[in-house]
């Protein structure tokens, strides 16, 4: 096996020593960081992956000063360029925040301030480090953005970021990370909100960065064929330790420790074998559950921009069968979740038509349209945002059965308690929060929660990115034996085409609004009619380090 303290031949910009980080929590102290040793050249590119709880976050958190709440670092040195981090004041650790070393964060519903716009948000760092003056900070924003994959920057600097997509608002991370130009950047899970394009084209931008000028790049992520595209090296963490550290390669190629070995079987994008895609569970000659007819969806520009109306949807048609899983696959932006919420009338159409199970559902009202919700859930995408923290979880799939008066209480509990057997975790689940709970078991329970009511379709809005690969591949596997058992429907919504081939029947490709292609998975895979659906092919993560293939091979555009 390698050794874990395996270091640079060149000198390390980032050294990191022995690193010990605890967490005090209501039962005790927990270990979550346990002697971590790691280096990262300038130019250089380390992917830091392992599970949900492996310690990676807080490894890169540590080197900022940046630990959450009850942590805290209890050993080990951190030498960034000669400085100790590790034992430096809060003034020193300010003045190189965002100046000598960037941070991307992984969720930005909560890293971004709702009440400011963007673009401020972005020369904020210009400004606090007196880089730029406001009249100079605010033109530099509007190109940051630019820079980072955002589309109409000046429209979008002067927009809330609630007013943005998942994947806009990431890109405002970056751009806010990469404002000073630092020699180091921790980008934690930078890409897992973003679809497969803009995830590229993020990724080349940090690459270009690291060629042109020396910055470092610490890339902690749950995504293997991230990390086997873009780094020099992999360091794979379990449990708080690093077991298992070299050149990418090697890591991936021979991977020497059961861990790593466990990790590559579960992650779907290194799996570059033909599409085994799922038997057919519909019948083809039964009407669909819910078909969509023409559906358009514009939304009006925001007060005062001087732009145009938004075209979210335009003309989209598509159907699903009891049993079925279609895929609704496209970049941040193209109409995905717009096209999903109008399907269960949670946002209205401008225009087309909504048949559920053989009724025009475009104009339900009051109760019929309260009806209807019993038979159309959604799990989201976040299940650190989607679930109430102040509920226990059997509060949390209990709420459902309560809000339509399903049962006296102790009924609602027992209901709770087989739901939680069902999606595969355990009865004393149900007495704890959200908050105790990983991301994985999170998941679980807004699974719980949407099949309470029984319904016959489940939305499932990006169920699994937020996940590490091997919690990623139980939820699928889950959701494929609840079908089965169930005879659900899925509208499976997602920009990670590696996940969609282990999930869905058929796929729908969505772009600027329109479907552009759509057919059996194996067939969109691998004969791919439209030159979008082949980009997104092309785009997907770990295609680069597939074995035996020529990474000149894999087409770029």
């Amino acid at each position: 096996m390698t050794e874990p303290q395996e270091r640079v031949a060149e000198r390390p910009l980032l050294s990191i020593a022995d690193l010990r980080v605890n967490y005090r929590t209501r039962g005790g102290v927990e270990e979550a960081v346990r002697g971590v040793s790691l280096d990262v050249a300038p130019g250089e590119v380390v992917a830091l992956v392992g599970e949900s709880g492996s310690g990676k976050s807080s490894t890169g958190h540590a080197v900022m000063g940046l630990l959450p709440a009850g942590g805290v670092r209890v050993a080990g040195r951190i030498d960034f360029d000669g400085t100790d981090l590790a034992r430096a004041d809060e003034r020193r650790l300010r003045s190189l925040r965002g100046r000598e070393i960037g941070l991307v964060p992984q969720d930005p519903t909560v890293s971004l301030n709702p009440v400011q716009r963007v673009g401020r948000q972005v020369a904020e760092v210009l400004l606090i480090h007196r880089l730029a003056d406001r009249a100079e900070a605010r033109e530099r924003a509007v190109a940051l953005l630019e820079r980072a994959g955002v589309p109409e920057p000046a429209v979008r600097a002067r927009q809330f970021p609630h007013q943005l997509s998942g994947g806009l608002r990431q890109r405002v991370l970056i751009a806010i990370a990469l404002a000073a130009d630092p020699r180091l950047v921790i980008a934690d899970e930078p890409t897992s909100a973003l679809d497969v394009t803009v995830q590229r084209h993020i990724l080349d931008h940090l690459e270009t960065l690291t060629r042109s000028t020396g910055t470092a790049v610490l890339l902690i992520t749950h995504d293997l064929g991230v990390a086997a595209d873009r780094a020099r090296r992999i360091a794979v963490m379990s449990q708080g330790r690093i077991v298992e550290v070299g050149p990418a390669e090697r890591v991936l190629g021979d991977p020497q420790h059961p861990y790593t070995k466990a990790l590559l079987r579960s992650a779907p994008s290194l799996d570059g074998g033909p599409v085994a895609a799922r038997p057919p569970a519909a019948d083809p000659e039964r009407p669909p559950l819910v078909r969509a007819e023409d559906l358009v969806k514009v939304f009006p520009a925001p007060r005062g921009s001087g732009a145009a109306p938004t075209r979210a949807v335009a003309g989209v048609s598509l159907a699903v069968r009891t049993g079925e899983t279609l895929a609704l696959v496209g970049e941040s932006g193209s109409g995905k979740s717009t096209t999903a919420r109008m399907l269960v009338r949670l946002t209205d159409p401008t225009s087309g038509r909504i048949d559920f199970d053989g009724r025009d559902i475009t104009a339900l009202r009051g109760s019929a349209l309260r009806r209807l919700r019993r038979r159309a859930q959604i799990v989201y995408q976040n299940p650190y945002a989607s679930l109430n923290p102040r509920f226990s979880v059997g509060e949390v799939i209990g709420e459902p059965l309560r809000a339509f008066g399903v049962g006296p209480r102790r009924v609602r509990q027992a209901r709770a308690a087989d739901l939680l057997e069902r999606v595969g975790l355990p009865a004393r689940t149900l007495h704890r929060r959200p908050a105790e709970l990983s991301g994985g078991q999170r998941q679980r329970v807004a699974i719980a929660r949407a099949l309470a009511l029984e319904p016959d379709l489940v939305v499932c809005d990006e169920p699994v990115s937020a996940l590490d690969v091997t919690s990623q591949a139980q939820i699928l596997d889950l959701l494929a034996t609840l079908q089965e058992q169930l005879g659900l429907a899925y509208l499976f919504i997602s920009h990670d085409l590696a996940v969609v081939r282990r999930i869905a029947h058929r796929v729908a490709v969505m772009r600027r609004g329109e479907v552009v292609e759509e057919g059996p998975v194996g067939r969109i895979f691998a004969e791919p009619a439209h030159p979008y659906t082949r980009e997104l092919l092309a785009a997907i993560p770990g295609t680069r380090a597939r074995p035996g293939r020529d990474p000149k091979e894999v087409p770029t555009a």
